[in-house]
């Protein structure tokens, strides 16, 4: 437990400081965000805010877990080092990140809302997904466990929704898929949520952190620990590890969030978004929670779903809407609601999910006694 105090504290630090000197460094570039013309006009005073702040969360994330883990050494040479499981989430989240960077690059250089073409991001995207999903399926420890398996899983994996029915390569193109679709629905969410000051980086400090105790649960009802058997058991790889990880970046989001909190000194732009996104997926799919992230990240749920209804009823009334705006935090910001009304008011429904999906992750342990 004291690697996880060393590690969101130093990753905390790390947001806070590191955050002022990005800013600085974009100023003097100037790199500003471009604001739509068709969003909300309370927004245009935010052009010209430094973006791409998600940069700092990432390197803080990456620096903050390997210099826990020296320092751990340090004082313990026979402590545990990086695991694989981490290792892999890391790399999803620095690839996806990447993508982000290349999107918010081009924006800012150019002025203009357009950044990587479609084509180019969706290659971008595929890439590190299809990578990621074949690597987690790599790697077995001593006990055959791998990061991730072919089974779809809730609270656990599901032995009767094994991708793997039709045999070894099949089950590895279906849990890419599979994986893959998660991910994207994961950064999407969060890029979507991410359209008012601080609300993105309030509502996945939560999640993060929701998924800092599954992994603590999980470490401590691990399958073949003494004592602990059966039902209630989990076989997961590197559990631990993985709430170590999920700490940091819940503490490094904290201090990234200290400057994106209204009125925002920067924003975490795609870089951000994407980023977070899929380290929030990689977390559902290496701790064995695919389908309970629903439930924890319900409030990027509701927000997709609002952009899909949107659309969906746009075309079928032929021009009709059904928000007056979306995403749905902006047709509360165009029914009068102040900016950081909205914000608090959806940080409370964020947290409402993360309570509800861990009410149902402890509910399924205790019924399972």
């Amino acid at each position: 437990m004291i690697a996880l105090l060393i590690g969101a504290g130093l990753a905390l630090v790390l947001g806070l400081v590191g955050t002022p000197l990005f800013i600085r460094i974009l100023v003097r570039q100037g790199y500003g965000q471009f604001i739509r013309d068709d969003g909300p006009t309370t927004h245009h005073t935010k052009r010209g805010t430094p973006t791409m702040g998600g940069t700092v969360f990432v390197l803080a994330s990456v620096a903050a877990y390997y210099l826990t883990h020296l320092v751990t050494w340090l004082m313990n040479p026979s402590s545990a080092g990086p695991t694989v499981s981490s290792a892999l989430l890391l790399f999803l989240m620095v690839g996806m990140g990447l993508v982000g960077f290349l999107d918010d690059f081009i924006k800012i250089s150019k002025q203009r809302s357009l950044g990587l073409s479609a084509r180019a991001k969706l290659i971008g995207q595929g890439f590190v997904g299809i990578a990621f999903a074949l690597l987690v399926l790599q790697f077995p420890d001593p006990g055959g466990t791998t990061p991730a398996s072919t089974q779809i899983s809730f609270l656990r994996d599901i032995p009767w929704l094994d991708l793997a029915f039709g045999g070894t390569v099949l089950g590895a193109i279906l849990f890419v898929v599979w994986s893959n679709l998660i991910v994207t629905a994961a950064s999407n969410g969060v890029n979507l949520t991410d359209g008012l000051d601080g609300l993105a980086g309030g509502a996945s400090i939560m999640v993060f952190g929701a998924y800092t105790l599954i992994g603590i649960w999980q470490s401590n009802q691990a399958c073949g620990t003494p004592g602990i058997g059966g039902s209630v058991c989990y076989e997961t790889r590197d559990p631990m590890d993985l709430a170590l990880l999920a700490a940091i970046m819940s503490a490094a989001l904290v201090g990234f969030l200290w400057w994106n909190t209204s009125p925002a000194k920067i924003f975490m732009g795609d870089t951000g978004s994407l980023a977070v996104g899929a380290a929030i997926a990689g977390f559902a799919i290496l701790t064995r929670t695919q389908l309970l992230l629903g439930i924890i990240g319900g409030l990027f749920v509701l927000i997709t779903l609002s952009v899909i209804l949107q659309v969906g009823y746009f075309k079928a009334t032929k021009g009709r809407r059904l928000f007056k705006m979306a995403p749905l935090q902006h047709h509360f910001e165009l029914k009068g609601w102040a900016e950081v009304t909205v914000v608090v008011r959806f940080w409370i429904l964020a947290g409402l999910c993360v309570a509800a999906g861990l009410a149902v992750f402890y509910a399924e342990w205790v019924a399972g006694l």
